[in-house]
């Protein structure tokens, strides 16, 4: 898990503002220039190019330039990191809510053997 740590705080960091959150949405339907993307937010350029900036740096987006546009795409794969982290989240969480199950259980057992 160590070799995630850094590229963990790059992609919920990434993830944390809405505006960058919205242009992940926007490009899961497809590559989109600076412009059309730009057009769906009211924000000066320079604001949101450090948006589209942030992402890239992320590594959640790719952009290629063909002359003086720059199109943007989702990176195949970028989540994988994440994803990863989660399900080893959900292993620690179900294995501890399993434990206290069974301590609970085991609880029940000696207060009827009690009785």
């Amino acid at each position: 898990m160590a070799k995630y740590d850094f590229q963990l705080d790059l992609l919920f960091n990434a993830l944390s503002d809405p505006t960058r959150r919205a242009i992940l949405t926007r490009l899961a339907t497809g590559e989109a220039t600076t412009t059309s993307l730009a057009e769906e937010h009211t924000m000066a350029l320079p604001s949101f190019l450090k948006h589209l900036k942030k992402l890239e740096e992320a590594g959640l987006i790719t952009t290629t330039k063909n002359g003086r546009v720059r199109t943007y795409a989702l990176r195949p794969h970028a989540f994988s990191p994440l994803q990863h982290w989660l399900q080893e989240q959900q292993t620690i969480w179900e294995t501890r809510l399993n434990q206290l199950d069974n301590y609970g259980l085991n609880l029940q057992r000696k207060r009827k053997n009690e009785s």
